[in-house]
């Protein structure tokens, strides 16, 4: 589990394309403490690590992440969002992020205002549901806080330290940015489904 704050952006050093991606990325900060086997997000996406070395880790990326996320847009020197997963004693200063991304949107617009940064972006209309005014949303991993939703796009609105710490600063116009919805919103929508399926089975067949 992670909580959507990067604590680092990472630099692509090698991708060797395949059946399985592998992945190396430089980085530092998110090395402290983490050994083979761990979980380290990469713009969003739960990665296992593979294999460190010195200021190193290595990845294998399967087919179906790279399908569905903009994992597969990576080149050597890109640079990506780097978050290690929530430690049991952490503090959960974003929201409950999976690592597993539900669908890739696209940046439509982008505008600053004085120090603020205001996102637009496209996403499956499917995945609307789950998006409300004032509600969380991973974008590349960066736990946000949604301005608008709309019948076809959502807004979030940043401010300069989380432009300046993360990718969202190299971001623009019809660029894709992975997008995890708030994992709570499918969880109310399932109780809501079983409460009519019961609903049904008691006027009906009780």
């Amino acid at each position: 589990m992670f909580t959507g704050i990067v604590e680092e952006v990472g630099k692509v050093k090698m991708i060797q394309r395949g059946n399985i991606t592998k992945i190396a990325v430089e980085c530092k900060k998110v090395l402290d403490g983490v050994k083979v086997g761990d979980s380290i997000a990469v713009n969003g996406v739960c990665l296992t690590v593979t294999n460190i070395d010195k200021d190193l880790f290595s990845s294998d990326i399967m087919y179906e992440t790279i399908k569905t996320s903009n994992l597969g847009s990576l080149k050597t020197g890109s640079i990506v969002n780097l978050e290690r997963a929530l430690s049991i004693s952490g503090r959960l200063n974003g929201h409950i992020v999976t690592g597993h991304v539900d669908t890739v949107g696209t940046i439509i617009d982008k505008n600053k205002i004085n120090d603020t940064t205001t996102f637009k972006i496209k996403i499956d209309e499917r995945y609307l549901k789950y998006v409300a005014d004032k509600g969380s949303i991973a974008v590349d991993g960066i736990s946000l806080t949604v301005v608008k939703a709309s019948a076809s796009y959502f807004t979030v609105s940043i401010i300069p330290h989380t432009e300046i710490n993360t990718t969202l600063n190299t971001k623009k116009i019809g660029d894709s940015v992975n997008i995890e919805v708030d994992i709570l919103s499918k969880y109310a929508e399932r109780l809501l489904m079983k409460k009519n399926d019961d609903k049904f089975l008691i006027e009906n067949y009780l």
